[in-house]
């Protein structure tokens, strides 16, 4: 019998305490070879860290490890209670197209380093958990048939710095992909580097498909980017690489959203590794949360079903803590749900 996880996250308000999936996870459990736990036995996405440790080179692994959390430790939720729940929805519409929840797998250069399948891989399990996956321009598939892949809709990832960022977009909305995620602030080899905002322009003139522009760290590079054309932002340090981690993308979204102020979408990245980092950004003004280690965690692991098994964790810890929180729909997350402790 095939499950419909949505109406399956209806009926999950009736059984906030529990921990059980909205919809069944991949039967066959993925590699039990070594070390490696079944798949159905890992609940939450941190665990898949160290199964990625088991498999993959100390070099590779290196660079999908870690997180940083303190943000994200501050903050608590102020609960409404005796609300009802049994409507639990977390459908969000972005650029047209109504979502299942609002998580995006992010994207993640190489995937061939850490899976076979790599980005294939990828958009088989994120398409499987009714998620939006981001492919870049440096994928180890061509972008045609990643997005032959996926029966979701894939996003394609381009350097504002990259001198061939017009073919890489142009090849891309060719290939179906349905938005173009312009990065700025780094090189395509991850360097930090002054933002090209005439590139930026030239891309959001160029396409005919919503352009969302990444590494927006402030509310200046937030209000140049809507000069500019884009039609979506992402807050995002790229792991870090643009202004340390003194301050993290969770840090500035509110002070972006409330200067955007509703104009075009905002997503953020950044160490979400838990629903209640999700709903804690969606609090702050987001409109979605990408992700982007955890996923490849699950890839490195298991394949397309860890991909698929990371992504529903996460859904469905939001969908509990949205329902124990008292705002069993997207629209009533505001931020009154967030209270910042300081210590």
């Amino acid at each position: 019998m095939t499950v419909d996880r949505r109406e399956s996250l209806r009926t999950f308000g009736a059984f906030v305490a529990g921990a059980a999936s909205p919809g069944q996870p991949p039967s066959s459990g993925g590699p039990q070879t070594g070390l490696l736990a079944p798949l159905l036995e890992l609940v939450n996405a941190t665990e898949f860290e160290s199964m990625s440790r088991l498999v993959l080179p100390p070099a590779r692994y290196q660079t999908i490890s870690g997180g940083h959390r303190r943000s994200f430790d501050k903050m608590t939720f102020r609960q409404r209670l005796m609300v009802y729940a049994m409507d639990l929805d977390l459908t969000t519409e972005l650029f047209g197209y109504e979502m299942f929840a609002p998580i995006i797998v992010g994207p993640v250069a190489n995937q061939g380093d850490l899976h076979a399948d790599g980005e294939l891989g990828t958009a088989r399990g994120a398409a499987a958990a009714k998620a939006i996956m981001v492919a870049t321009s440096e994928s180890s598939h061509p972008i045609d048939q990643i997005v032959s892949a996926s029966s979701e809709p894939v996003w394609s990832q381009v350097y504002a710095a990259s001198g061939r960022a017009g073919d890489d977009a142009a090849r891309a909305v060719a290939a179906g992909c349905k938005a173009l995620c312009v990065t700025i602030g780094v090189s395509p080899d991850g360097a930090p580097i002054a933002t090209n905002w005439d590139a930026v322009q030239q891309l959001t003139q160029a396409v005919n498909v919503p352009v969302v522009v990444k590494g927006i760290m402030g509310v200046d590079d937030a209000r140049t980017a809507l000069q500019r054309g884009a039609d979506g932002l992402v807050v995002s340090n790229h792991g870090g690489v643009v202004g340390g981690h003194s301050a993290l993308p969770v840090d500035v979204l509110p002070a972006v959203a409330d200067a955007v102020n509703g104009q075009v979408p905002i997503l953020v990245d950044g160490s979400f590794r838990r629903g209640t980092d999700v709903l804690k950004g969606l609090a702050l003004g987001a409109t979605a949360v990408m992700v982007a280690r955890p996923p490849m965690w699950g890839l490195a692991a298991y394949g397309a079903e860890g991909v698929q098994t990371v992504v529903e964790i996460l859904q469905t810890e939001l969908a509990r803590n949205m329902a124990m929180s008292g705002r069993p729909t997207i629209s009533m997350i505001d931020r009154e749900l967030v209270r910042f402790d300081k210590w």
